[in-house]
């Protein structure tokens, strides 16, 4: 995982930051009305102009976790009340949550909620996507045939490892929606494949080994 730039927006009674090997560039922050985010103005983000509740709503829509905010000097943000996984089509997998991702540091506070994880096998930023599935053409559109043991509460802490060349291990209540958003897995455990060759996608079928998948 490469180093973080964090770029960093102060206002009067908070601050936005920004971590710029995290963003994909959806552009929820940039298509918000309001002007906390401009593209081309200097500094394109200025929270003075806006309310520390919108700050935080618009911050909130960030997929990635490249965006939190700090107010008064205290880290801010709150965990969606269900933990979910949205298998993107074509992209990656879209977290939100009470998220804890093994070997992740305190240098990246905006992925306690919210994370964009790799699963094309291409991210130089690995567990995180970086947009690779785009230069290499990954296709997967995001169905999910598995139904799980339906037995997720709705909350509760999220572990998140990612195996030493194999795919990404959720263990903690957990809803899984396919990239037509319909809600289509709930369990407590499940392996998800990060190498990009799994036939049984968005689970982890084995294939990473025959791959020779390396997540370093």
């Amino acid at each position: 995982m490469a180093e973080s730039k964090v770029y960093e927006f102060s206002g009067e009674k908070v601050k936005v930051c920004w971590d710029k090997q995290l963003c994909i560039h959806v552009g929820e922050c940039v298509q918000a009305k309001g002007d906390l985010f401009i593209m081309g103005r200097d500094p394109w983000c200025q929270p003075d102009l806006t309310t520390v509740d919108s700050v935080a709503d618009v911050v909130d829509r960030c997929p990635s976790g490249a965006l939190y905010y700090d107010s008064k000097g205290d880290e801010q943000g709150v965990a969606d009340w269900e933990n979910t996984a949205v298998v993107a089509g074509n992209g990656p997998l879209f977290v939100r949550g009470d998220l804890e991702i093994d070997g992740v540091d305190g240098e990246k506070p905006g992925v306690r909620f919210r994370a964009a994880l790799c699963r094309c096998g291409h991210s130089a930023n690995k567990p995180f996507c970086d947009n690779s599935h785009v230069k290499v053409g990954f296709e997967d559109y995001g169905a999910v045939g598995e139904t799980g043991d339906g037995k997720a509460g709705d909350s509760g802490k999220l572990k998140i490892t990612p195996l030493q060349d194999g795919p990404l291990l959720f263990s903690g209540n957990l809803t899984i929606c396919a990239g037509s958003g319909r809600k289509a897995w709930s369990g407590t455990n499940v392996a998800l494949c990060r190498c990009g060759a799994s036939k049984n996608k968005p689970f982890c079928d084995g294939a990473h080994r025959e791959a020779g998948f390396k997540s370093d």
